[in-house]
């Protein structure tokens, strides 16, 4: 992959950082802690403990896609860094350019990704 496209990726996994850690940061409330965000949510709750309980069940499951999701672009930042980005963690040959800046994260050729969807069931797995 050439310098010029890594510092393409490189600056839109940057981006996609960025704008997950601000959701992150917006999700526990901003500057204030976590603690804080929690009570905070709690004292706001209104007395329908089922819609409480399923709002609290979506904060979490958002945070755990978006952390998850994090961690996915971290990882393609390191791939970039050691050379290894654009090449499809099973069979090695290069991920589309196209498939990377839809899916900067892609780990795998369509092919591969199409082989692992089959495997699982056909469930879509977003950051492979």
């Amino acid at each position: 992959m050439s310098p010029t496209i890594s510092d393409t990726f490189t600056a839109q996994l940057q981006q996609m950082r960025t704008d997950v850690l601000a959701q992150l940061r917006a999700q526990r409330g901003g500057k204030i802690g976590r603690a804080e965000a929690a009570a905070e949510a709690r004292e706001h709750q209104s007395d329908d403990w089922a819609q409480a309980d399923a709002e609290r069940d979506l904060a979490f499951a958002l945070e755990e896609r978006e952390s998850a999701e994090l961690v996915a672009i971290d990882e393609a930042l390191k791939r970039i860094a050691d050379g290894s980005y654009g090449l499809c963690v099973d069979c090695g040959t290069g991920i589309a350019t196209a498939r990377l800046h839809a899916n900067p994260t892609a780990l795998r050729c369509v092919p591969c990704q199409e082989k692992v969807e089959q495997a699982r069931g056909g469930t879509l797995t977003p950051s492979l």
